[in-house]
């Protein structure tokens, strides 16, 4: 049995605690999300939000609602790719769970490095959800 669990910390004590357990066995998870990462750091704005669901659902770390549907993705990156040559995205480390991928990123954007985990949720060969930890 696999599990991960993401712990919140809010002074000095865990605030929450979100598990992550496999709920299936036989998914190409890994493979939807590298198409995805690969789309991304090519700026490849079809290839990227083709690697979604139409209802795709984005939200920050915990629960908390960024956009919904493939439309506003492609609308919310397209300019941001077209003006962010130097766009790349490192994986650090990745958890493969089940349907769900967890990716501890580097990001170089517009000169500034940042770090980010984002957990992305897939079902029938598509990312259904994607929560970003920052």
């Amino acid at each position: 049995h696999q599990q991960v669990a993401i712990y919140e910390v809010i002074n000095g004590r865990i605030g929450s605690m979100t598990f992550i357990h496999r709920k299936s066995l036989n998914t190409n998870a890994e493979k939807v999300v590298q198409d995805q990462l690969d789309a991304y750091n090519s700026r490849n704005i079809e290839a990227f939000v083709n690697t979604y669901s139409d209802n795709v659902k984005v939200f920050d770390f915990s629960n908390k609602p960024r956009f919904e549907g493939k439309d506003q993705m492609h609308e919310r990156y397209s300019g941001f790719f077209e003006s962010t040559p130097d766009l790349n995205c490192k994986i650090k480390n990745r958890i493969v769970i089940g349907n769900k991928v967890i990716d501890e990123e580097y990001l170089t954007i517009n000169g500034n490095n940042f770090r980010a985990v984002a957990i992305y949720e897939v079902e029938n060969g598509k990312i259904v959800k994607v929560t970003f930890v920052r």
